[in-house]
Protein backbone atom coordinates (compact mmCIF):
# COMPACT_ATOMS: atom_id res chain seq x y z
CA UNK A 1 0.00 0.00 0.00
CA UNK A 2 1.55 3.66 -0.82
CA UNK A 3 2.03 6.00 1.25
CA UNK A 4 -0.53 8.15 1.72
CA UNK A 5 1.58 11.90 2.56
CA UNK A 6 4.99 12.03 1.25
CA UNK A 7 7.26 13.88 3.41
CA UNK A 8 9.72 16.77 1.93
CA UNK A 9 11.73 17.85 4.81
CA UNK A 10 14.45 20.72 4.89
CA UNK A 11 17.34 19.66 7.00
CA UNK A 12 19.30 22.54 8.68
CA UNK A 13 16.69 23.94 11.43
CA UNK A 14 14.21 21.22 10.58
CA UNK A 15 16.30 17.76 11.20
CA UNK A 16 19.83 19.26 12.00
CA UNK A 17 20.52 21.87 14.77
CA UNK A 18 23.97 22.88 12.73
CA UNK A 19 24.13 26.26 13.93
CA UNK A 20 27.21 25.78 15.66
CA UNK A 21 28.96 23.68 12.91
CA UNK A 22 27.96 25.88 10.44
CA UNK A 23 29.44 29.02 12.55
CA UNK A 24 32.84 27.49 13.15
CA UNK A 25 32.89 26.23 9.53
CA UNK A 26 32.41 29.49 8.42
CA UNK A 27 35.22 30.92 10.44
CA UNK A 28 37.62 28.11 9.56
CA UNK A 29 36.56 29.14 5.88
CA UNK A 30 37.18 32.99 6.33
CA UNK A 31 40.47 32.63 7.65
CA UNK A 32 41.70 31.16 4.05
CA UNK A 33 40.34 34.69 2.93
CA UNK A 34 41.54 37.33 5.62
CA UNK A 35 44.37 37.49 7.28
CA UNK A 36 43.95 39.47 9.97
CA UNK A 37 41.39 36.74 11.71
CA UNK A 38 44.52 34.75 13.09
CA UNK A 39 42.97 32.61 15.89
CA UNK A 40 41.92 29.01 14.27
CA UNK A 41 37.89 28.67 15.91
CA UNK A 42 36.07 31.63 16.88
CA UNK A 43 35.01 32.72 20.41
CA UNK A 44 32.03 30.99 22.12
CA UNK A 45 30.59 34.33 22.10
CA UNK A 46 31.33 35.07 18.66
CA UNK A 47 29.44 31.53 17.96
CA UNK A 48 26.54 32.72 19.96
CA UNK A 49 25.84 35.65 18.13
CA UNK A 50 26.16 33.44 15.21
CA UNK A 51 23.16 31.41 16.02
CA UNK A 52 21.25 34.82 16.24
CA UNK A 53 22.15 35.96 12.88
CA UNK A 54 21.31 32.33 11.51
CA UNK A 55 17.86 32.69 10.10
CA UNK A 56 19.10 35.10 7.69
CA UNK A 57 21.11 32.41 5.93
CA UNK A 58 19.80 30.52 3.43
CA UNK A 59 22.87 28.37 1.89
CA UNK A 60 25.81 28.00 4.22
CA UNK A 61 28.84 29.80 2.50
CA UNK A 62 26.83 32.89 3.45
CA UNK A 63 28.29 32.18 6.94
CA UNK A 64 31.84 32.92 6.06
CA UNK A 65 30.34 36.44 5.05
CA UNK A 66 27.98 36.60 8.46
CA UNK A 67 31.55 35.83 10.59
CA UNK A 68 33.48 38.65 8.61
CA UNK A 69 30.56 40.90 9.43
CA UNK A 70 30.40 39.94 13.23
CA UNK A 71 34.59 40.04 13.23
CA UNK A 72 34.34 43.49 11.88
CA UNK A 73 32.33 44.77 14.97
CA UNK A 74 28.33 44.54 13.36
CA UNK A 75 25.95 43.58 15.57
CA UNK A 76 23.24 40.77 15.69
CA UNK A 77 20.84 43.03 15.31
CA UNK A 78 22.70 44.93 12.17
CA UNK A 79 23.01 41.98 10.48
CA UNK A 80 19.31 40.49 10.63
CA UNK A 81 18.09 44.08 9.39
CA UNK A 82 20.24 44.71 6.36
CA UNK A 83 22.08 41.01 5.08
CA UNK A 84 21.36 41.50 1.40
CA UNK A 85 23.20 44.79 1.22
CA UNK A 86 25.56 44.07 3.73
CA UNK A 87 26.19 40.28 1.76
CA UNK A 88 26.90 42.44 -1.48
CA UNK A 89 29.56 44.92 -0.20
CA UNK A 90 31.74 42.24 1.10
CA UNK A 91 31.20 40.57 -2.01
CA UNK A 92 32.55 43.63 -4.48
CA UNK A 93 34.91 45.51 -1.88
CA UNK A 94 36.81 41.83 -1.89
CA UNK A 95 36.17 41.16 -5.31
CA UNK A 96 34.62 37.37 -4.20
CA UNK A 97 32.05 35.36 -5.89
CA UNK A 98 28.96 33.12 -4.08
CA UNK A 99 30.74 30.25 -6.31
CA UNK A 100 34.05 30.19 -5.22
CA UNK A 101 33.11 30.77 -1.55
CA UNK A 102 30.80 27.58 -2.03
CA UNK A 103 33.59 25.69 -3.03
CA UNK A 104 35.91 27.09 -0.19
CA UNK A 105 32.90 25.97 2.59
CA UNK A 106 32.75 22.59 1.01
CA UNK A 107 36.40 21.95 0.88
CA UNK A 108 37.11 23.15 4.41
CA UNK A 109 33.90 21.22 5.74
CA UNK A 110 35.37 18.04 3.85
CA UNK A 111 39.15 18.81 5.52
CA UNK A 112 37.43 18.81 8.79
CA UNK A 113 35.03 15.80 8.25
CA UNK A 114 38.62 13.93 6.87
CA UNK A 115 40.64 14.96 9.86
CA UNK A 116 38.02 14.61 12.97
CA UNK A 117 35.14 13.24 12.01
CA UNK A 118 33.67 12.51 15.42
CA UNK A 119 33.71 15.86 15.89
CA UNK A 120 32.19 16.98 13.29
CA UNK A 121 29.25 14.86 13.53
CA UNK A 122 29.17 16.08 17.32
CA UNK A 123 28.69 19.47 15.96
CA UNK A 124 25.81 18.47 13.90
CA UNK A 125 23.52 16.97 16.67
CA UNK A 126 19.95 16.15 15.67
CA UNK A 127 17.07 18.19 17.14
CA UNK A 128 15.58 15.78 20.28
CA UNK A 129 13.41 12.44 18.48
CA UNK A 130 14.25 13.15 14.66
CA UNK A 131 16.22 10.10 14.65
CA UNK A 132 13.56 7.88 15.84
CA UNK A 133 11.06 10.14 13.53
CA UNK A 134 13.13 9.53 10.78
CA UNK A 135 13.56 5.73 11.22
CA UNK A 136 9.25 5.57 11.65
CA UNK A 137 9.39 7.30 8.39
CA UNK A 138 11.41 5.03 6.45
CA UNK A 139 9.29 1.81 7.77
CA UNK A 140 6.25 3.85 6.42
CA UNK A 141 7.10 4.50 3.10
CA UNK A 142 8.85 6.98 0.62
CA UNK A 143 10.17 10.62 2.03
CA UNK A 144 12.76 13.57 1.16
CA UNK A 145 15.30 16.01 1.78
CA UNK A 146 15.50 19.51 0.37
CA UNK A 147 17.89 21.34 1.40
CA UNK A 148 20.62 24.34 0.58
CA UNK A 149 23.45 21.69 1.89
CA UNK A 150 25.55 19.91 -0.09
CA UNK A 151 24.00 16.42 -0.23
CA UNK A 152 27.42 14.37 0.73
CA UNK A 153 26.92 16.13 4.27
CA UNK A 154 23.49 15.26 4.45
CA UNK A 155 24.32 11.62 3.76
CA UNK A 156 26.85 11.83 6.78
CA UNK A 157 25.19 13.19 9.09
CA UNK A 158 22.50 10.86 8.40
CA UNK A 159 24.52 7.89 8.32
CA UNK A 160 26.18 8.48 11.28
CA UNK A 161 22.60 8.66 12.73
CA UNK A 162 21.91 5.26 11.78
CA UNK A 163 19.45 6.69 9.12
CA UNK A 164 19.08 5.20 5.74
CA UNK A 165 17.61 7.68 2.99
CA UNK A 166 18.43 6.69 -0.72
CA UNK A 167 20.61 9.65 -2.03
CA UNK A 168 18.07 10.37 -5.12
CA UNK A 169 16.07 11.34 -2.48
CA UNK A 170 18.19 13.64 -0.67
CA UNK A 171 18.10 17.17 -2.82
CA UNK A 172 20.52 19.42 -2.33
CA UNK A 173 23.14 22.21 -3.65
CA UNK A 174 24.37 19.72 -5.99
CA UNK A 175 20.97 19.77 -7.76
CA UNK A 176 20.99 23.53 -8.71
CA UNK A 177 17.16 23.34 -8.06
CA UNK A 178 15.56 26.01 -6.26
CA UNK A 179 13.10 24.14 -3.61
CA UNK A 180 10.14 25.23 -5.76
CA UNK A 181 11.34 22.79 -8.85
CA UNK A 182 12.23 20.14 -6.09
CA UNK A 183 8.70 20.55 -5.19
CA UNK A 184 7.12 20.48 -8.56
CA UNK A 185 9.30 17.67 -9.60
CA UNK A 186 8.44 16.08 -6.47
CA UNK A 187 4.33 16.92 -6.87
CA UNK A 188 4.18 16.04 -10.21
CA UNK A 189 5.99 12.16 -9.24
CA UNK A 190 3.54 11.81 -6.64
CA UNK A 191 0.11 13.08 -8.55
CA UNK A 192 -1.89 10.55 -6.01
CA UNK A 193 -0.68 11.77 -2.77
CA UNK A 194 -0.92 14.42 -0.67
CA UNK A 195 2.94 16.69 0.23
CA UNK A 196 3.70 18.06 3.10
CA UNK A 197 6.88 20.27 3.24
CA UNK A 198 8.29 21.16 6.65
CA UNK A 199 10.76 23.92 6.28
CA UNK A 200 11.88 26.34 9.30
CA UNK A 201 13.15 29.53 6.96
CA UNK A 202 9.65 31.92 6.39
CA UNK A 203 10.74 33.05 3.31
CA UNK A 204 11.38 30.12 1.40
CA UNK A 205 7.29 29.34 2.84
CA UNK A 206 6.30 32.56 1.67
CA UNK A 207 7.87 31.43 -2.11
CA UNK A 208 6.11 28.47 -2.34
CA UNK A 209 2.91 29.48 -1.15
CA UNK A 210 2.81 32.39 -3.60
CA UNK A 211 3.38 30.04 -6.38
CA UNK A 212 0.54 28.82 -8.34
CA UNK A 213 1.74 25.42 -9.18
CA UNK A 214 2.41 24.28 -5.71
CA UNK A 215 -1.30 25.08 -4.26
CA UNK A 216 -1.95 21.78 -2.89
CA UNK A 217 1.16 21.18 -1.15
CA UNK A 218 0.64 21.49 2.77
CA UNK A 219 3.02 23.89 4.15
CA UNK A 220 4.48 23.34 8.09
CA UNK A 221 6.53 26.58 9.28
CA UNK A 222 8.78 24.48 12.11
CA UNK A 223 8.93 26.76 14.95
CA UNK A 224 11.65 24.95 16.44
CA UNK A 225 14.18 26.02 13.91
CA UNK A 226 16.45 29.09 12.87
CA UNK A 227 13.56 31.79 13.03
CA UNK A 228 13.02 34.55 14.50
CA UNK A 229 10.10 36.18 16.90
CA UNK A 230 8.85 38.47 14.02
CA UNK A 231 9.38 35.07 11.66
CA UNK A 232 6.33 33.70 14.20
CA UNK A 233 4.47 36.45 13.83
CA UNK A 234 4.65 36.84 10.25
CA UNK A 235 3.85 33.52 9.32
CA UNK A 236 0.69 33.49 11.98
CA UNK A 237 -0.46 36.06 9.03
CA UNK A 238 -0.39 33.84 6.08
CA UNK A 239 -2.12 30.24 5.48
CA UNK A 240 0.79 28.08 6.80
CA UNK A 241 0.70 25.27 9.77
CA UNK A 242 3.03 26.71 12.20
CA UNK A 243 4.26 23.40 14.41
CA UNK A 244 6.14 22.77 16.80
CA UNK A 245 8.67 19.81 17.63
CA UNK A 246 6.69 17.79 19.40
CA UNK A 247 3.54 17.89 17.39
CA UNK A 248 5.77 17.27 14.01
CA UNK A 249 7.07 13.83 16.06
CA UNK A 250 3.67 13.17 17.16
Amino acid sequence: MEQPVIYALDFDGVICDSAIETGIAGWKAATHIWDDMTTPLPTPERVEQFRSVRPIIETGYEAILVMRLLFNGDSVNAILADFPNKKQQLLMQYRLSSANLKQLFGAVRDQWIKESPDEWVNMNPLFSGIAEKLQRLSTQGVWYIITTKQERFVSEILSANHISLAKSRIFGLDRKMSKEEVLTALQQQHQQQRLYFVEDRLPTLLKVLQNDRLQQIKLFFADWGYNTDEDKLEAARHPLSTIALENFLA
